[in-house]
Parts: C-alpha cells; structure tokens; sequence
C-alpha cells in the first residue's frame, strides 16, 4: 500500500530542510558546507539506523532478469526509526553510485521528518509492524509521497545558500544562464566558454542531437554535481527549479529518481 499524504508546499519542504541542517549545524557547532554530511546527519543528528540489504528479497519483490535495475532502493521503518537502502546502491561496492546512495539516504531522511507525524501508528499500512512504513520504488516515483520526499532530498543535499554561491564562485555572479539561442538552437560557444575542458568535448559530442538536451544541461551540471556530491541529473534539476538553469522546454520537468 501507499502511504497517502496531504499537499505540503514546496516552501514548506524547502523550509524544514533548511532547519534541519541549522540544527545539525549548531549541535555540532560548525559551518555546514558542500558536500553536506548526509550520512552524519541521518545516523548521529537523526539517531535513525541504517544499513544496506537486498531489499527485494527481504520484502518478497521480484527483482527482474539478469541486469535488470532494482525497483526498490529504499524503505523507512517510523516505528523503528531503521532505514535499509538495497544493496545495489552500496558505495563501497559502487563508487559511480555514491551520489544515488546519498540521495536515497536524503531521500529517506525526508520522509522521516515530513510524513512520520502523518503515520497512523505501527502496522495501520501493513497490517502489521515488521513491514516497512514507506518502500521507495523507482515504479512509484510520481506518486506524491515520492515527489515530497525527493524535494526534500534535493534541498537538503543542494541547498539554496550553497547553490547560489557555488554559482557566484563560478561566474562570478548569480545571472541565470539560458543555453539556447533565440533559433532554438543550443548555444554550444556559451557552453564552451563556460565550462572546463574535460567536460567541453562532452558536451560537443552531443551539441546537435536534440535527443540529448537533458544530457547537455547534466554535463553542464558536472562540476556543480561534484562539489556536492550528487548526480548530474539531480544537480541539472536543482539548477533549474532555482532558476539558474534554463531549458528549452521552461516546464519542469519531474525526474523520478537521482
């Protein structure tokens, strides 16, 4: 079952995110800077358990053929206050995965502080309590308990303070950048200029395959993605949602998992 959940603002979500790591950072005493310690703030600030299991196998999900992606990367227990992320997202295993794993984390870390107080008490979803609350399941990413808590995730992993001024480090202000020209065509000299050579021969590799668009936008992301610790994909929207990063298509577009 589903965890259903009212409408919360994405002020709201931003709002507590922004609390929760002025909390962390005052109860440590520190400066809270990118990479933010997400794994610090979920362990020892949060007092949640976490670890890594098959998560397919414990909750009885078939995982699919051979090569297949997991489904299920995460699940949260409120009653316990224990998170199992699948083991699929080990960085330990899975350097290249770390900034997933992270988000997952984050991920879960948000469901913890905004859907807990909603929850009925132990065993009201499941029938019974050894069930997880919430399974995070990538087929489930639009519903909006998912959507809560990757916003969630986002804002505390990049937050708006530390974006900003890793984009004034950067450019040396805070001017929102479009990458297309007025033909609609992707203004591939900007993006030249504007990033460092190991990304730029990326990016013209794909400049004129409209099909990469979103491709172009996370190599531009890259060096930002890294500073923080987070995929491309997940740096490109958090550029876009503050409106630093504008795409041909001004929707937003919703990612279902980072």
């Amino acid at each position: 079952m589903t965890l259903r959940v009212p409408y919360i603002a994405d002020e709201t979500i931003e709002r507590d995110a922004e609390a929760l790591l002025a909390q962390y950072a005052h109860a440590k005493g520190l400066e809270v800077k990118a990479p933010i310690p997400i794994e610090d703030i979920i362990e020892k600030h949060l007092k949640l358990h976490t670890e890594f299991d098959d998560l397919h196998r414990r909750l009885g999900v078939p995982r699919g053929g051979a090569g297949t992606e997991a489904d299920i990367f995460g699940a949260i227990w409120f009653e316990t206050g224990e998170i199992v992320i699948d083991e699929s997202l080990d960085p330990e295993e899975r350097p290249s995965i770390e900034g997933r794993y992270r988000f997952t984390l984050a991920h879960e870390g948000g469901h913890w502080r905004l859907h807990r107080p909603l929850d009925g008490g132990p065993g009201s979803l499941f029938g019974y309590a050894r069930q997880p609350t919430v399974v995070c399941r990538s087929s489930r990413a639009k519903e909006r308990v998912e959507l809560q808590a990757n916003l969630y995730a986002s804002c505390l992993l990049m937050p708006r303070k530390l974006v900003f001024q890793a984009w004034r480090d950067w450019f040396g202000n805070d001017h929102p950048l479009v990458l297309w020209r007025k033909d609609g065509t992707i203004d591939v000299d900007k993006i030249i200029r504007m990033l460092p050579k190991c990304v730029v021969s990326a990016v013209i590799s794909h400049s004129f395959n409209p099909v990469c668009d979103d491709q172009l936008r996370q190599h531009f992301a890259r060096p930002f993605a890294e500073q923080f610790l987070v995929s491309p994909t997940a740096m490109r929207i958090r550029l876009e949602m503050l409106g630093l990063l504008h795409r041909k298509d001004p929707r937003q577009q919703h990612d279902p998992f980072f």
